[in-house]
């Protein structure tokens, strides 16, 4: 039985070379097994399977505008992502000194704003990008006079979200998880500003963060919230917690909606040693005043949510 079918093989083999003749012949030879053409052939197979299972494997990772199989993720991004890393390090360390000097000065006369540090952190970020990505802005008129204190809430997509934010040039206070504040020369940057810590999955941090975010609104100050509590992996908006949306209740202050589109396609989450080329529009809502905050919160969701589609 083995025979006869080996004999079959044998025969298809056959009959493909002579419907070839001027070709490089398939055949199978029970010494010798496959030809050197027919291992070459399958070998070939072999790789471009591999090839398609990772592009369907990366296909649709991060955000819609971010799919990559392995050939498109070029060296040349990845060297954009050690420039632009080496840009913002440049710059860190050739505007800390001001920070520094200024610091004693900021305690005394502008303790809770601290303007002029924000105004470091606001050359730093537009010197990063500048090379890198353009930044258009959409609705500058909405925004609150530079003391009028406030919650800003924005959709979060990537690590350049708070490089964007920081080019609007208000004085208002990121979260941000205590980690971060361990790192040289950013860390001091952050602690300067006045940049609150977090501990994440820890309650007694959170109910302190919410504390300190109406402590500073009470003294003039604004706060930033990132409501999703993290990056979107796809792309999609989150859902929102409801911290930012009590504290601007309980403060009676507004709330100021923020939509951030095309960070997620420069740098997406997961994908930080890649810059990859486009633009950034920033579009700034008109401010939201509400009693309830879960009315807050629906209204700023659905506000951006509503520019994601039509702009996306």
């Amino acid at each position: 039985m083995v025979d006869a079918k080996l004999g079959a093989a044998q025969k298809n083999f056959l009959h493909i070379s002579r419907a070839h003749d001027h070709e490089p012949r398939c055949y199978f030879s029970p010494n010798e097994g496959l030809n050197r053409y027919c291992i070459s052939k399958l070998y070939n197979l072999n790789k471009l399977s591999r090839y398609v299972v990772a592009k369907s494997e990366l296909a649709g990772a991060g955000t819609p505008d971010a799919s990559y199989s392995l050939s498109e993720v070029k060296l040349s991004l990845k060297v954009r992502g050690v420039c632009f890393y080496a840009v913002t390090a440049m710059a860190a360390i050739s505007l800390i000194g001001f920070m520094i000097v200024a610091h004693p000065f900021v305690l005394l006369f502008d303790r809770y704003r601290r303007k002029a540090q924000h105004f470091v952190a606001k050359l730093w970020a537009a010197a990063t990008v500048a090379p890198f990505f353009k930044i258009e802005y959409e609705g500058l008129e909405n925004l609150p006079s530079h003391d009028a204190p406030a919650v800003y809430v924005s959709n979060h997509q990537s690590f350049l979200d708070i490089y964007t934010l920081l080019t609007l040039g208000r004085s208002f206070k990121f979260i941000s998880k205590t980690a971060i504040f361990l790192f040289p020369i950013i860390g001091w940057a952050m602690s300067m500003m006045g940049t609150i810590p977090l501990k994440r999955m820890d309650s007694r941090s959170q109910l302190e963060c919410l504390k300190r975010c109406m402590d500073l609104i009470g003294n003039g100050a604004s706060v930033f919230f990132f409501p999703e509590g993290t990056r979107s992996k796809d792309g999609k908006l989150g859902d929102f917690k409801k911290g930012a949306f009590s504290v601007a209740a309980k403060t009676r202050v507004p709330i100021v909606p923020i939509t951030l589109i095309g960070t997620g396609g420069i740098m997406p989450a997961g994908m930080e040693g890649v810059v990859n080329s486009g633009s950034v529009k920033v579009i700034i809502h008109k401010p939201i005043k509400e009693n309830d905050p879960e009315i807050l919160r629906q209204i700023a969701r659905n506000t951006i949510l509503d520019t994601l589609k039509l702009r996306c």
